[in-house]
This record gives structure tokens, C-alpha cells and sequence, in this order.
């Protein structure tokens, strides 16, 4: 299992949010601060997510999302970009500026065909991120827009429908969970193995190492694994450090 350590960029900073909330950011300075301590440390993937494109589909923070791309690859390490990635020429962009991997969020959901055309043209360099809140009867509600819309999408046929389609990954973000550092939902990581696959990375509430190991451990119904774990707040506020959380998720190997 890979880590990919989390950078979210809002208004040229780095943030972190609670559960989706664009409203009540923490601030943590400079993105390419918050990177270089990733990466020094041995971070192997920085996963970069431009919050005000994921809300307005307008790549404001374009520029600064580069910087980090090329910070990373400084360093030896990879970089998947998501938010606000919409349009083909997004896609393009994105990865003739050197991003390893581009992940779909609202364009997936709202035209899963596109989702598949986009992998085809680019193996392996395109993932696609399903994001979901847990309903009252325990179902997953999809979101889109930077998290403040409701998808009326099955996930269960989202995933069917992309069954051979040369998906880089599922990155699956347990909204309820973000930020707040209370743990994996493992029940929803593991319906999700069960139900595609395509590698699946977990998104969503880790708050320490223990976090990670029950990640490294979990197995769907299926007995398949996840292929990585997005680790954000827990890192960059110190509650777990970096080389810990690499040698978490290297012990899955």
C-alpha cells in the first residue's frame, strides 16, 4: 500500500478541511513548504487537490499546483492532481506539465463515458475520485463540486460501468471522516474493494499509524487489498510523521 500525502491548495495556500467544510479552512502556510516536508522526509506520491477548482471548475490555482508537481519530482517522488478537472484540455494540460496522474471527481460522476474516454486516451494516467457521505440507512451518497452537491449516481453501477476500462484508480474519500483524524470508515473502503476491480485508494479520517496498519489489513469479502491510503491533516499537524506513515504502509508488502 502507497501513501500519498495530501497538499490542498485554497487561494494559493495550503488548508486542510473538516468534512467538506469550505467555509472554516485552517490555514498551514505555504503549499511548497508543506511539500518540501513531505517529501524530505520520503514521501513517495503527493496527492494535490485544488480546492476552489473542485468548487468552480476554474483552475485558479493552476500555477501553484505546477509548483508542487515540479517540487515532487525534485525529490523523486510522484504526484496525482484532482479538483476541477473537467474538460479534455484540463486533462491534457495536466499531464504535458509532468502530473503523473489526473483524478475525475464531478466530470466522472455526471458523464461516467467521458471518465472512460479520458483512461483510453491515457492508460494508467487517469483516476477517478468517488466521494460520499453515508445516508441514514447506511448506503453511500456520492457529492460533487468541491463536496457541496448531492449525486444522484449508483456507485455500484459507476463502477460496473468502468469494469476494463485502464483506470490508473478509485480514490475514495470518506467525507463524513475528513479531517477529522477518528479513522477510517473500512466498512464503506470495504464494499468498495468488493464491488470494482480497480485499484482503490482510501481517503478519509486517518489520525495515526494504528489507522494505517488496519488499512494495510483490510480485506474485502473478495479478499482484495487497497492500493494506497491519502493521508492529509494527521501529517501535516504532526500527529503522525511521514517516514511512520511510509513504514506503515510498506508493511502491507
Amino acid at each position: 500500500m502507497e501513501l500519498f500525502a495530501a497538499v490542498d491548495v485554497m487561494g494559493g495556500g495550503a488548508v486542510r478541511l473538516v468534512k467538506g467544510e469550505l467555509d472554516a479552512p485552517r490555514s498551514f502556510g505555504d503549499p511548497l513548504d508543506v511539500a518540501r516536508r513531505f517529501l524530505a522526509a520520503g514521501a513517495p506520491w503527493l496527492h494535490v487537490v485544488d480546492l476552489d477548482a473542485a468548487r468552480s471548475g476554474a483552475p485558479v490555482n493552476r500555477a501553484v499546483v505546477l509548483s508542487l508537481v515540479e517540487e515532487a519530482h525534485r525529490a523523486g517522488a510522484r504526484v496525482e492532481v484532482g479538483g476541477g478537472v473537467r474538460e479534455s484540455r484540463d486533462v491534457d494540460e495536466l499531464l504535458v506539465a509532468g502530473v503523473d496522474r489526473v483524478v475525475l471527481g464531478t466530470v466522472a460522476i455526471e458523464e461516467p463515458g467521458a471518465a472512460a474516454c479520458h483512461a483510453s486516451r491515457h492508460p494508467g494516467k487517469v483516476a477517478v475520485g468517488l466521494d460520499y457521505r453515508r445516508t441514514p440507512g447506511g448506503g453511500l451518497e456520492l457529492a460533487l463540486r468541491g463536496w457541496t452537491q448531492r449525486a444522484d449516481a449508483d456507485p455500484a453501477q459507476l463502477l460496473a460501468g468502468w469494469a476494463g476500462v485502464p483506470l490508473a484508480a478509485v480514490v475514495v474519500t470518506a467525507i463524513d471522516r475528513d479531517g477529522t483524524r477518528q479513522g477510517p470508515d473500512t466498512d464503506g473502503l470495504s464494499w468498495m474493494l468488493d464491488a470494482t476491480a480497480l485499484p482503490v485508494i482510501a481517503s478519509g479520517g486517518v489520525g495515526s499509524a494504528d489507522d494505517l496498519t488496519a488499512l494495510t489489513r483490510l480485506r474485502s469479502g473478495s479478499g482484495r487489498s487497497l492500493a494506497g491510503a491519502v493521508v492529509g491533516r494527521a501529517l501535516v499537524d504532526g500527529s503522525i510523521e511521514v517516514e511512520e506513515a511510509v513504514a506503515a504502509c510498506a508493511a502491507s508488502g
